[in-house]
């Protein structure tokens, strides 16, 4: 009997437990945790390689005689208007800083500096013989070189996310080499040349896209890798070349004049490589 009653007792008491615990509140979860995605900004210092296409614009070369030396160019014995297109590949790099106004898309400001090879190398030589004018074969040669281009410009254009569409113009500056030679059979009776650092302005525009930062081009572990296509026109502006009297029985000094034009235009692909602290 008094087994009975303690154990009816004790399973009394396991059963208003198991009733209060079951009245308790459950231990809420913990919170999922929440990882922000980056927001991409140009902002950020970036240096590059780029490739690409060069080809001039005013490709005419105008000459005109000192004093009498106008008939022989009135006449075709010199021409007046040569043409000497140039054409070629161009290579070099960048350097430079971007600031955008807001992360993901907005306005993005910058300044680029650039370098470049130029293969612009051009010579043309012609002979002339009217022996009813003169009795002598002439040949008239003409070279004009741009072997490397540099500028320095501002960039301002508008992000969207990670593509950008931009526009640029600033300094340029180039080496420049022009030489004419006219000769009277073997000798070079007139000649001249020149060669220096000519300086003027380019501008142009472009659109660049950032690759993820994982992309298998980013060798230098950067914030990210962006590819471009730019266009760029140059302009280091208009000389005219004293193409003189090598002796004589003709004085130092007579000659002719001849003109040149330095300008032209790059289509190129780039790749850039951003460091910053997004």
């Amino acid at each position: 009997m008094l087994k009975s009653l303690l154990a009816a007792g004790t399973a009394a008491v396991l059963s208003v437990g198991a009733a209060s615990a079951a009245d308790l509140p459950r231990r809420a979860a913990p919170p999922p945790v929440f990882t922000p995605v980056p927001v991409f900004t140009w902002t950020g210092a970036y240096f590059g390689i780029n490739a690409g296409y060069a080809f001039t614009e005013s490709d005419t070369l105008r000459t005109v005689g000192i004093g009498a030396l106008q008939a022989n160019v009135n006449s075709g014995l010199r021409r007046q208007d040569v043409r000497l297109s140039q054409d070629g590949f161009t290579a070099g790099g960048q350097i430079g800083y971007n600031y955008q106004f807001t992360p993901g898309s907005g306005f993005v400001i910058g300044l680029e500096a650039d370098a470049a090879y130029t293969d612009l190398n051009r010579r043309r030589a012609e002979s002339i013989f009217l022996p009813a004018i003169n009795p002598n074969q002439l040949t008239n040669t003409y070279r004009a070189d741009l072997s490397f281009l540099g500028t320095v410009r501002g960039r301002i254009g508008y992000a969207f996310d990670r593509f950008l569409v931009y526009g640029t113009g600033g300094f340029a500056y180039g080496d420049v080499t022009q030489t004419v030679a006219f000769q009277t059979n073997a000798p070079v009776t007139y000649f001249g040349s020149r060669s220096r650092i000519e300086t003027g302005y380019a501008y142009g525009g472009g659109v660049e896209y950032a690759l993820p930062t994982d992309s298998f081009l980013n060798f230098f572990k950067s914030n990210a890798v962006t590819l471009k296509v730019e266009y760029l026109r140059y302009d280091l502006g208009s000389r005219n070349l004293l193409v003189a009297s090598t002796g004589a029985p003709l004085s130092p000094g007579v000659g002719y004049f001849t003109r040149f034009r330095t300008e032209g235009s790059l289509v190129r692909a780039g790749l850039n490589f951003k460091f910053g602290t997004f």
